[in-house]
C-alpha cells in the first residue's frame, strides 16, 4: 500500500523556487511592474508553490473560469471546483502587457511572492461566479462579498514563486508542505489518513470525528487553516495552542498529528469541501472527515450538502474520499458522545451547541459545559477572551489628587 497520488498526475508540482534559481529569479523581479494581490491571493499563491494546488502552474485564463464555474473542470479536464483568479483594477491591468512577467506582491509588506507571465486579460460575470460556487449573491455572504468587492479584470498566466509569505517563520513545524506531510505519513508508516480541516478551536464533537476517523484509518491530520478569517473568528495562534492541548491530553500519540495551511477561507460550503478534499489529496490523505455544514457560514447551505456534493461528481474526479459523519453531540441518556445515526433519544437528551454558541459563552464568560469542551481548551480560549476584553475597555479615568489647602 502506499499513499494516494496528487491530484491529476503521478507526482508533486511545487512552483517555489529553490537555491540559485530562486536568487536570480529575486534579483530579476526587482526591476518588473508589480502588482499588490490580496489575501486570498496570497494564499492561492503560496499553495502553488508549496504544491498543495498542484498541478496548477498559475492562475486561470476566462476558459478556465468559465469550467470551473459551470462544470467543475479545466478546459484540460482536470477537475477544480473554485476558480483559482487573480484580479487588477483597470488601469493598473493595461499598464500590464500579455507576453510580458510582472511581480506580484504582498498585501502586508510589499515583499515579492512570484512572478507571473500575463498571458490573458479578462473581465468576468461576477454575479454569476457567485451563484454558481457560493449558490447564492447576497452580498451578506462573505465569499459573495470577497468576490464582488475583486477589482474587475482578471489576469491568467504562469507563476513561479519566489516566498512562503513568511508562514515557516511565523508558525515554525506546525507549517507543513505536502511533501513534508507525505514524508512524515510514510515514516508514521500509514497509507489510510483521514484530514480534519478547522478553522475553529476543536471541541468535543470535533474530537469524536477524529477519534471515529481514527477507528478506520491509520491516522488522522488535524489541519487547521492558517489564512485570514471572517470578523470573530478564533486567530490561529490560539486555536492551535488549544488543538494541541486536546491532543496531548485524549489522543494516542501514534493516531494524529497536526499541521496548517496557509490558505483564506472562502466559505463556498459544498464546493469549498471539494477543494479541501483535493488539496489534501496532494497533502497525501486518503480520507476528507465531512461533518455537518462543512465549509458553511450562516444558513446559506443545508447542513448536509457538502456530504451530497460528493455523490454528484464523477468518481473519478477525486482519489481522496469524504468520511461523511452526521451530528455528532453529548447524549445524557447514553452517557458520552453519540450521532443521528447511533443515539435513539430525543434532542431534549442531547447537548448540541455551535462553534457560534460556544464564541458567545466564552466572550460572556460564561460556564462551558465539559461535554461540549475539555477544560484544558477552555482555559486557554478563556485567556484569549480575557485579553480581547482587556485590550478593549475603556482606559480608566485619572486620579485627581487636590492640594492640601
Amino acid at each position: 500500500m502506499s499513499l494516494v497520488p496528487p491530484h491529476g498526475g503521478a507526482e508533486l508540482r511545487p512552483l517555489l523556487l529553490q537555491g540559485a534559481e530562486l536568487e536570480a529569479e529575486r534579483r530579476r523581479a526587482a526591476g518588473l511592474p508589480q502588482l499588490r494581490v490580496s489575501s486570498r491571493e496570497r494564499g492561492d499563491i503560496l499553495m502553488m508553490g508549496i504544491g498543495g494546488f498542484t498541478p496548477l502552474d498559475g492562475f486561470m485564463t476566462h476558459a478556465d473560469w468559465q469550467g470551473v464555474c459551470d462544470g467543475m473542470r479545466m478546459t484540460s479536464g482536470l477537475f477544480w471546483p473554485i476558480p483559482i483568479t487573480l484580479s487588477a483594477d483597470e488601469a493598473t491591468a493595461a499598464s500590464f502587457r500579455t507576453g510580458r512577467e510582472i511581480a506580484l506582491v504582498d498585501p502586508d509588506d510589499g515583499s515579492i511572492l512570484a512572478t507571473m507571465l500575463v498571458t490573458e486579460k479578462y473581465a468576468i460575470n461576477k454575479a454569476h461566479e457567485c451563484a454558481m460556487v457560493f449558490r447564492t449573491t447576497d452580498p451578506e455572504h462573505p465569499g459573495v462579498k470577497m468576490v464582488m468587492e475583486q477589482p474587475p479584470v482578471n489576469l491568467a498566466g504562469t507563476v513561479k514563486v519566489l516566498s512562503q509569505g513568511g508562514f515557516p517563520q511565523k508558525y515554525g513545524d506546525l507549517y507543513k508542505t505536502p511533501a513534508q506531510t507525505r514524508a512524515l505519513f510514510t515514516s508514521l508508516g500509514w497509507t489510510r489518513i483521514a484530514a480534519f480541516q478547522t478553522r475553529n478551536p476543536m471541541h468535543r464533537s470535533h474530537e469524536y470525528l477524529a477519534k471515529v476517523a481514527i477507528e478506520v484509518c491509520d491516522g488522522v491530520l488535524v489541519h487547521s487553516l492558517l489564512g485570514a478569517l471572517k470578523p470573530g473568528d478564533i486567530p490561529a495562534e490560539v486555536r492551535t495552542r488549544a488543538i494541541a492541548a486536546l491532543v496531548d491530553g485524549y489522543f494516542v500519540d501514534s493516531t494524529i498529528v497536526q499541521a496548517g495551511y496557509p490558505l483564506d477561507m472562502r466559505y463556498a460550503g459544498p464546493r469549498e469541501a471539494l477543494l479541501h478534499a483535493l488539496f489534501r489529496q496532494n497533502y497525501g490523505c486518503s480520507h476528507l472527515i465531512v461533518g455537518r455544514d462543512h465549509a458553511g457560514v450562516g444558513s446559506y447551505y443545508g447542513p448536509f450538502d457538502a456530504h451530497h456534493v460528493f455523490d454528484q461528481i464523477p468518481k473519478d474526479a477525486l482519489e481522496t474520499r469524504p468520511l461523511k459523519i452526521d451530528v455528532s453531540f453529548w447524549c445524557r441518556q447514553c452517557g458520552g458522545m453519540a450521532s443521528g445515526r447511533t443515539c435513539p433519544h430525543d434532542d431534549s437528551e442531547r447537548l448540541q451547541v455551535s462553534g457560534t454558541q460556544f464564541r458567545k459563552w466564552l466572550s460572556q464568560g460564561a460556564h462551558v459545559p465539559p461535554e461540549f469542551s475539555r477544560p484544558e481548551v477552555v482555559e486557554i480560549l478563556r485567556e484569549y477572551y480575557a485579553t480581547l476584553e482587556a485590550s478593549s475597555a475603556p482606559p480608566s479615568p485619572p486620579v485627581h489628587n487636590p492640594t492640601p489647602a
